[in-house]
């Protein structure tokens, strides 16, 4: 299979993104053009650590790149102060510069809490992407959005930071537990739903065959998620506009990922997008701008997948509807005061939505919370 490569067109920000197998033992061949010195420093956590931590020395051992490696625990809760205080400490005992390059290897936690240090030590040091789930590789390695979570909610501390390479090596996905990498497919689905039905009718012929390890099927997918997101965010790199649309089904995810105080155990990031898509679908047809097939439509391709698709499916105790609008207006999207929405017209036709009548929601919440107990 060979290897993609796109570009996110950012002048002097702009770098490329690689596709496909093997990409891990060719790290350091691929960092070292980037280097000032042969010298880094690996983020990355325990569990990412046991699987390929190893093959990452190894590479970069062979291209005569000097590194030291910190790993943390896995899970959510590490995107907090405490470890971005960690890293950072970490990071100035190693006596990383401002020149160096610091390599997040892991998934979205690991991406987003190495990013957010990156931008702040020394004012900004450069970083690599080596996502290792799906979830990252089609996403949060993409854009440069960086950042922690706090009790007050989730990424509402961060900074944009652009990565210098991205190195999705679509190998590692067979690593996955099979329910880490079906809620990365709801980071997939997403870019269909907000912007391309001729993807997401291409993911209901060939979802359950992606998920079932097809490499040909899972590279098609990164690299049409990769696509998307990368002409959003050239158009819009610090969402103002059309970047917002990224956000279908995250701001109910985010505020369910926030009421079950960011337990993977309980509900991971992926699996609170593609409730919270469902959920979006479902207010846009109540009020009015959807046809009633897509909700049910999406529904029955998330059960097609085996995922989640609402609030019945979080073994967790949940608040009201009170609770979980409150948890919303916390949401970092919030806009003069009032919580935006992605909403749709139709499946690939998605829109933000800056005035929303809450008490719509509010229903739409509490009939899901209803069917909980049914």
């Amino acid at each position: 299979m060979t290897e993609t490569r796109l570009r996110v067109e950012l002048a002097a920000r702009a770098y490329d993104i690689h596709i496909g197998p093997g990409l891990i033992a060719r790290a350091g061949a691929l960092i070292a053009p980037f280097l000032r010195r042969p010298k880094l420093a690996i983020i990355t956590d325990q569990t990412v650590a046991a699987l390929h931590l190893d093959s990452l020395r190894e590479a970069l051992t062979q291209a005569g790149i000097e590194h030291a490696a910190l790993a943390l625990p896995a899970g959510e809760a590490t995107k907090s102060w405490d470890r971005l205080q960690q890293v950072i400490a970490w990071l100035l005992s190693e006596k990383i510069e401002r020149d160096d390059i610091v390599v997040a290897l892991g998934g979205g936690v690991i991406g987003d809490l190495t990013g957010f240090a990156a931008a702040i030590l020394r004012r900004g040091v450069r970083f690599v992407q080596i996502p290792t789930t799906l979830l990252a590789q089609v996403d949060s390695s993409v854009g440069g959005k960086t950042g922690i979570n706090t009790a007050e909610g989730k990424n509402l501390v961060g900074a944009f930071k652009q990565p210098t390479l991205v190195l999705a090596d679509i190998a590692l996905l067979g690593t996955l537990r099979p329910r880490d990498f079906i809620a990365g497919y709801g980071e997939v689905m997403k870019y269909g739903l907000l912007g391309d039905a001729a993807f997401f009718d291409w993911l209901e012929e060939n979802g359950p065959a992606l998920a079932a390890g097809d490499m040909a099927a899972r590279a098609y997918a990164v690299r049409r998620s990769c696509e998307m997101k990368a002409e959003i965010v050239v158009r819009d790199e610090l969402e103002h506009g059309d970047r917002a649309l990224l956000n279908l089904g995250h701001t109910f995810g985010h505020a369910l990922e926030a009421a079950t105080g960011y337990d993977g155990a309980r509900l991971l990031h992926g699996e609170g997008v593609a409730i919270g898509a469902a959920l979006a679908f479902e207010l846009s047809q109540q009020l009015g701008y959807c046809a009633q097939e897509c909700p049910s439509r999406l529904r029955a391709h998330l059960a097609q997948m085996g995922m989640m698709s609402d609030l019945a499916d979080i073994k967790a105790d949940l608040p009201d509807a009170t609770g979980l609008l409150a948890l919303m207006a916390q949401d970092k999207k919030v806009k003069d005061g009032r919580t935006r929405f992605v909403l749709a017209r139709d499946i690939g036709q998605a829109f933000v939505a800056d005035s929303v009548d809450l008490a719509a929601v509010r229903a739409v919440l509490e009939d899901a919370l209803a069917a909980r107990v049914g």
